[in-house]
């Protein structure tokens, strides 16, 4: 590095500078050859004055030196090399033209014949070496080099040479003056053979905002990342309906226009146009054939003959070729111009796969617009004075239109159409969701966002159509395939191949595998579709709701194997619930389906499905339990109990109210949980269930405990004991002694205290009861501690703590971590205390369980 360092610093504006991952030579653009030969390029391009383009790109091309990358064998250089080569050709084309045009044919004969033989299918290069023939007194060889160009093209591409060489042959058998040898003539001559500069693209879009990262993604057509140039590819930019596909890729395009100095072919292939069908690819060539000014009576018949004339014309050019709103993959594939020259950007409604896997292209998935982005494009179309004006207003619009590019257009050209409205009025018609899709219309079908589904939707097939319909029922945020599957009533394969089809015609979206949602609109559009179908969808709605609530069943199983039972709905035909594996697979599928099953009770509830709301919660509330969702499990108690009453079921009004019970004295709210447990004890009493009643004891005497009441709280635990001996109700036997023992070391009789906790120990581990044999393990700590057995007590503790790891009850966790501090301070290790603590206090924290206050007492100095 120093000698290099040396080398380097001879030369003004060159260094060598350490960087992230390595050393990196800087040096200025007019430093470099690549940089100095476009650049004089393009000043010969932009004068017009002949001699002053003709020393300019004299100049250019002085640069060169033999091939580019001489002797080095690699990918990338590979790219660069051919990209080069095709600017090199094309600059000695443009020199030669200038030559023409200044008279100097003599000059330029050999050159041109070397040209020539390099590119024999070259109808520029040709045309100017008839000319050159010609002036040069060489007629017989100018034809007889058309007639071997004629041949060739024939046999190699199936077509005839363009218009302007025959016309150029035509003159030359004629001896046509414009052939001369002035340069005025060359000058004409010399114009009809180059090919004209198509320009095909439609303006840009006046408002564009955002998209910072796609049109990063777009600029690496043309660079790799380290900013060096490249040869261009292919890029597919995807997306639904409205979603501003178009204008990114116009946008890009006009920003970009100098990177194309060979012009810029369009074609709108209507894949998805509700006038008409979708464009053909001959048809595209032609009007590419018209641009790139090929006559019509030199257009071949055969359409391939005409892809091969457009694919000669465009190789070696430096163009950009849009091929807006195709309709799948064969359509664009067919025209795709076979030129490492030429940058292509495809958009569709649909992925395109096809272009991915067959010939390289890049995928691009839009998504809406967030929110700033959304907020300055509504702004850019209400003004800054009214946006201002009315914020609220604004504010709910833009959640009414959820990002989509479209609608926020809509919404603005229909405030412009009534500038001194006040925005409220148009957003209270937007707030009512039934009429949405019919205010989101501006009165013409490309700002109409109902139009543009539509158009996605019929070109579904009828399987996927009915699925996209029925997708608009699923509560919360997202689906998975497998609730899909028996929502529809379909086989899981069959499911996964309708929800592939709707996620490549962009109706829904996949964010993490297998998990499936609709933009807000979308799913408006969805269920607007399902109401119009005969039969409704109360077969489809039960049928969800029984995967979810079979499903939750199961899962609440693995994570309390122990826990009573709540009874099993039915399941009808159609629907196979998931069975999760073990206890870390029920974790897992309830915190994913977590905000999906508060949906799933709220829109049950709504359809009077009581029972599984019922059967939802109960299900619910182990997990909630474990991770401290304590609010969530109030609220779907607090409906269950509502749908107990409606069905009148006495046993699951009991069950409401203990669940009630649990949750508020979890939230440290124990006159509501003494109530709840009350009342749940009554409804068991009136039923003579003695196993319920136990059950309403026991959380009567854990109320009691949190206030204090502990004689009060023994007589409970011991009436539940009682009552679970006499139904032999082992599980309930366990925990009413491990409550029995904690209780009399809160009375301090710890001796008896170890007694009841041990038995608790041994039969949790008879019956496999792991929850409670943790919190048994935890109740002999505390005995052992108050009988100054620390080390005991440290080593229950731990027993305890990993038990309870292993099932995920961070509530449980805070509470043992605790006393596993206070265990290591009376054992002479505060700083093993303080990190108990500390851990403990973290849960607490992020669960908001009651002992915050006390542990954060316990760690201040």
């Amino acid at each position: 590095m120093s000698r290099l360092r040396s080398v380097v610093a001879a030369v003004s504006g060159a260094d060598i500078v350490l960087g992230h991952g390595g050393y990196r030579l800087t040096v200025e653009a007019g430093l470099v050859d690549v940089h100095r030969f476009r650049d004089l390029a393009g000043r010969a391009r932009g004068t017009r004055d002949a001699g002053q383009a003709a020393s300019l790109w004299e100049d250019a091309l002085a640069l060169w030196r033999g091939e580019a990358f001489a002797g080095v064998d690699a990918p990338w250089f590979n790219t660069q090399r051919d990209l080069l080569d095709q600017e090199l050709l094309a600059a000695r084309l443009d020199l030669v033209d200038i030559r023409l045009l200044l008279g100097q044919h003599q000059r330029i004969v050999g050159e041109l014949l070397a040209l020539a033989q390099a590119h024999p299918l070259d109808e520029r290069v040709a045309g100017q070496l008839m000319l050159v023939l010609s002036r040069s007194g060489r007629t017989a060889d100018a034809l007889a080099h058309y007639q071997s160009m004629r041949v060739r093209l024939r046999q190699e591409l199936g077509t005839d040479p363009g218009q302007a060489l025959q016309r150029l042959h035509q003159q030359i058998l004629s001896a046509d003056p414009a052939v001369g040898t002035g340069p005025t003539a060359a000058a004409t001559q010399a114009a009809r053979v180059v090919r004209p500069l198509p320009r095909q693209l439609p303006a840009p879009p006046a408002a564009f905002v955002g998209r910072r990262r796609e049109l990063a993604a777009l600029d690496s057509l043309l660079h790799d990342p380290a900013g060096q140039t490249q040869a261009p590819g292919t890029l597919v930019i995807g997306g639904s309906g409205g979603i501003g596909k178009t204008w990114l890729a116009l946008h890009w395009a006009h920003r970009n226009l100098d990177r194309f100095p060979d012009g810029q072919l369009y074609a709108d292939l209507r894949g998805f146009d509700p006038s008409g069908e979708p464009l053909a690819p001959s048809a595209a060539v032609r009007g590419f054939l018209d641009a790139l000014g090929v006559d019509r009576d030199a257009v071949p018949a055969d359409p391939q003959a005409q892809t091969g004339l457009y694919r000669s014309l465009v190789q070696g050019r430096r163009m950009l070729i849009m091929l807006d709103n195709a309709a799948d993959a064969e359509q664009a594939a067919a025209l795709l111009p076979g030129s490492t020259t030429c940058a292509v950007v495809v958009t569709s409604r649909r992925r395109l796969g096809g272009l991915a896997s067959a010939h390289g292209a890049r995928l691009m998935t839009l998504d809406v617009l967030p929110f700033p982005d959304a907020l300055e494009l509504l702004v850019g179309h209400l003004g800054t004075d009214r946006a201002a004006g009315e914020p609220e207003a604004v504010a709910a619009l833009l959640e009414h239109c959820a990002g989509l590019p479209l609608a926020i257009s809509v919404v603005g050209a229909r405030a412009a159409a009534h500038p001194h409205f006040p925005l409220s009025v148009l957003e209270e018609e937007f707030g009512d969701e039934s009429a949405r899709l019919d205010a989101l219309d501006a009165g013409d079908l490309t700002a109409d966002v109902r139009a543009a589904f539509t158009v996605s939707y019929r070109a579904l097939s009828a399987g996927a159509a009915k699925v996209f319909q029925l997708a608009a029922l699923a509560p919360g945020p997202d689906i998975g395939a497998a609730a899909v599957a028996a929502l529809a009533a379909r086989t899981a394969g069959a499911a996964r191949t309708a929800l592939r089809e709707l996620e490549n015609a962009h109706l829904i979206q996949q964010p993490v595998p297998g998990r499936y949602r609709m933009h807000d609109l979308v799913r408006l559009y969805a269920a607007e579709r399902a109401r119009k179908e005969p039969g409704g969808n109360g077969e489809a709605l039960l049928r969800l709701m029984d995967f979810y609530a079979r499903t939750a069943q199961s899962a609440a199983g693995r994570l309390d194997p122990h826990r009573d039972r709540g009874g099993l709905l039915p399941a009808r035909p159609g629907v196979t619930p998931h069975e999760p594996a073990d206890h870390g697979a029920a974790m897992a599928w309830f915190t994913t389906e977590h905000a999906v099953l508060l949906g799933a009770i709220d829109l049950a509830f709504t359809a009077h499905l009581d029972a599984h709301v019922w059967h939802l919660a109960w299900a619910l509330e182990t997990f909630f339990d474990f991770r401290g969702h304590w609010h969530d499990w109030a609220a779907t108690q607090t409906i269950a109990l509502e749908a107990a009453h409606r069905l009148g079921d006495l046993s699951r009004q009991a069950g409401a109210h203990r669940g009630l019970g649990s949750v508020h004295t979890q939230m440290g709210r124990f006159d509501e949980g003494h109530t709840h447990f009350s009342r749940a004890l009554d409804l068991y009493s009136r039923l003579d269930d003695p196993t319920g009643q136990a059950n309403a004891h026991r959380g009567l005497g854990w109320v009691r405990v949190q206030q204090g009441r502990n004689p009060d709280a023994l007589d409970h635990a011991q009436q539940a004991l009682a009552l679970y001996r006499q139904t032999g109700h082992r599980v309930g036997q366990a925990r009413a002694l491990n409550n029995v023992g904690w209780l009399h070391t809160m009375l301090g009789d710890h001796r008896t205290a170890l007694d009841h906790c041990a038995q608790a120990v041994r039969l949790n581990q008879e019956i496999g009861d792991r929850h409670g044999e943790a919190g048994a393990w935890d109740s002999l700590g505390y005995a052992h501690h108050h009988l100054a057995q620390y080390a005991e007590a440290i080593d229950c503790y731990r027993q305890a703590l990993a038990l309870d790891r292993g099932f995920g009850d961070r509530y449980g966790e805070t509470e043992i971590l605790g006393h596993l501090g206070d265990a290591h301070l009376a054992a002479g290790d505060p700083e093993a205390a303080r990190l108990a603590w500390q851990h403990a206090l973290k849960i607490a924290d992020e669960i908001g369980h009651p002992s915050r206050s006390e542990l954060r007492g316990r760690l201040e100095p």
